[in-house]
């Protein structure tokens, strides 16, 4: 991919394993809209919060004809422990190759007290029933991000 996907751009392919077993890929939500958020790591704070969030409106998404998926470089272990330790709903997807994450262009370089390392850059994106991206949320600021994304998903 040269440069970073933005609105109009055909959403890359992937087959990923989920929480709770089997896997799931794009051609899957073929007809629907799709919410695919991007998050560092199961079971901390803000990555918990968003969770959680996107949880509470899972079916005021499925009333716009959204579909909501979560992806992290977690094992399908670890989101297993995360949806039933926080009663989640939505289908969480493991990437531990990150090659879809790199796919998307939110597996970057991040900075900490001065250290350098790769991470996941909390991404959201809206992908509408043909496969085409609609919409992209970068460096997401967790509180009231679901309802933003809803909105748009709502209007999409």
């Amino acid at each position: 991919m040269s440069g970073p996907l933005a609105a109009g751009d055909k959403a890359p392919g992937f087959t990923l394993p989920g929480a709770g077993g089997g896997d799931r890929k794009l051609a899957d939500f073929k007809g629907r809209k799709l919410v695919l958020y991007f998050y560092p790591k199961d079971d901390t704070p803000g990555c918990t919060q968003e969770a959680i969030d996107f949880n509470r409106l899972k079916k005021d998404f499925e009333k716009a004809g959204a579909a909501i998926v979560g992806v992290s470089p977690d094992p399908v272990k670890s989101h297993d422990k995360f949806r039933t330790k926080h009663k989640l709903d939505v289908d969480l997807l493991s990437d531990e190759s990150k090659a879809m994450l790199e796919s998307y262009g939110v597996w970057t370089e991040k900075s900490m007290y001065g250290r350098k390392y790769m991470g996941v850059e909390r991404t959201t994106f809206l992908i509408d029933a043909q496969g085409r991206i609609a919409r992209v949320w970068n460096k997401v600021k967790v509180p009231g991000h679901a309802a933003e994304v809803l909105a748009a998903a709502r209007a999409l």
